[in-house]
């Protein structure tokens, strides 16, 4: 599986590896991170995201220059001789999109950042951004086994400083949003780890000592903690609610809701349907957010990775997702690209945002397991859908498909690359509209560098994603290590 060509990279991956170009300013120090072989990391669904407020994907902007921020991880990533200690890359936005020589590289190696490499750490794997202090300025959250870490965005300079947000291990999945209308951002952890509740909120503002201004543990009901969390306002109020998932052993469980209200999350959240992830976005822009999901075949965990995919969406409603109107979206749908074939994983990964600016929000709908053309060459090469939201909801309405081969698409069909393993949306141009960053963790670099991983960001246009423009780069362009991270197979949330 070779990769496409790679710009220059950075002098070494020491310490300039983190550091933003073209910048005078003093910023986080990269220190040396050695990758090696990592393995399929079990438990974790990339692709689960938060939008609030509008069609629109919230932005990423670490440095306040108007530009989205793209973030993508590299959790399976060997550091410091640690597996899965994990890394993450910022690829700044610009006129032209995502820029690969203005970015910068983060690890729990990094000079500046709390805490050290750790086995199974996996830095980078669950992430969010918020402008967490109030500044103006958005920044990152970044979950590990020895807490949160949040790095904080500085007008003009970026990602410059970090501090320990929550003690003692946290590898689960964070997510960003008003939970309490105070127009102060909170953020959600998902994790069994404290008090077998499974859900902690820390509410805004922080400080830049990492002092939230209230925390508040939820119980879910359920053994285990989320699996996956998504955030936004399904009813409609102004406060963004929060959807959990939950799994035991083989089996899925129900999902659950958790109405945000003046006083926060409420303690009795209300069953879904069950689900592997989701992502909560007002698609028919009735102010309303919906739920768009996953949904688990015969609710059997085990059966996710042979399954063709089905993408259901449950509206908003005041008193949460509704279960009465519902739409359900497979490749075998009208107008949907593709066709229901096993182990295509439609809805694997799931992102939201307005690709084409006519206040609808979008849908981007991940098939890692799609195979392209016949035979071996483009087994599981992996295929992106989109599908647009409109007055009728979710439809396969000018829906396309984007996968290696599309034209424009840089790169080529190869076996087990797995394009479109996770996604997110932000509007890297500027342009009013959303643009799509695509993760191929199984993408090869150089001849030895098996499974680096690479990112391709899609712009958006009038008519939806375009290949115009198209960004793509991998780990060595970043300056980064290459075999075995797998980067891309994580994003922002």
């Amino acid at each position: 599986m070779r990769h496409h060509a790679e710009a220059t990279p950075i002098t070494t991956a020491t310490a300039t590896a983190a550091r933003v170009i073209g910048m005078t300013a003093v910023l986080l120090a990269g220190s040396a991170v050695v990758a090696g072989q990592a393995h399929a990391e079990p438990g974790r669904t990339p692709g689960a995201a938060a939008i609030s407020g509008s069609a629109a994907a919230p932005k990423a902007d670490f440095n306040g220059d108007g530009y989205a921020d793209t973030v993508a991880g590299a959790p399976k990533a060997t550091v410091a001789g640690k597996e899965y200690a994990g890394y993450l890359t910022v690829a700044y936005g610009s006129a032209k999109g995502a820029s690969t020589t203005h970015r910068q590289l983060f690890s729990a190696n990094s000079a500046g950042v709390p805490g050290d490499p750790e086995a199974y750490g996996n830095f980078g794997g669950s992430t969010a951004a918020r402008d967490f202090d109030g500044d103006g300025v958005a920044d990152l959250a970044v979950s590990g086994n020895k807490g949160v870490v949040v790095l904080w965005g500085e007008k003009g300079k970026g990602l410059t400083s970090a501090t320990q947000l929550t003690e003692g291990g946290h590898d689960g999945d964070l997510v960003a949003g008003d939970f309490n209308g105070d127009k102060k951002p909170d953020l959600a952890l998902g994790s069994g780890d404290f008090d077998d509740k499974g859900l902690k909120v820390l509410y805004g503002g922080f400080t830049r000592d990492g002092k939230a201004a209230k925390v508040a543990e939820y119980a879910t009901g359920h053994e285990f903690g989320p699996t996956s969390l998504a955030a936004g306002d399904i009813t409609g109020d102004g406060v963004d609610d929060v959807f959990t998932t939950h799994a035991f052993e083989e089996m899925s469980e129900s999902s659950e809701f958790f109405k945000g209200t003046k006083d926060g999350l409420t303690d009795k959240p209300q069953h879904v349907t069950d689900a592997e992830s989701g992502v909560i976005a007002d698609v028919d822009k009735d102010g309303y957010g919906d739920l768009v999901i996953r949904t688990v075949p015969g609710g059997v965990v085990e059966n996710l990775p042979y399954d063709h995919g089905t993408v259901k969406v449950l509206y908003g409603t005041k008193d949460g997702p509704s279960t009465s109107r519902t739409a359900t979206l497979t490749q075998n749908s009208a107008a949907v690209p593709g066709t229901n074939e096993e182990g295509d994983e439609f809805g694997k990964a799931l992102s939201a945002g307005d690709v084409n600016g006519d206040g609808y929000a979008d849908i981007a709908v991940g098939a890692p397991g799609e195979d392209i053309g016949s035979g071996a060459a483009g087994k599981d090469a992996g295929a992106v859908v989109q599908l647009l939201g409109g007055k009728n909801g979710l439809t396969g309405t000018g829906a396309k498909n984007w996968d290696q081969g599309s034209a424009g698409v840089p790169g080529a069909v190869e076996a087990k690359d797995g394009f479109g393993s996770a996604l997110t949306m932000g509007d890297t141009d500027k342009d009013g509209r959303d643009d799509l960053a695509v993760g191929a963790p199984g993408e090869d670099g150089a001849s030895t560098a098996v499974d680096a991983g690479a990112v391709w960001v899609l712009r958006g246009a009038s008519g939806g994603l375009t290949a115009e423009g198209v960004v793509s780069y991998g780990p060595k362009t970043l300056g980064a290590p290459e075999k075995g991270s797998q980067l891309g197979s994580a994003f922002l949330r």
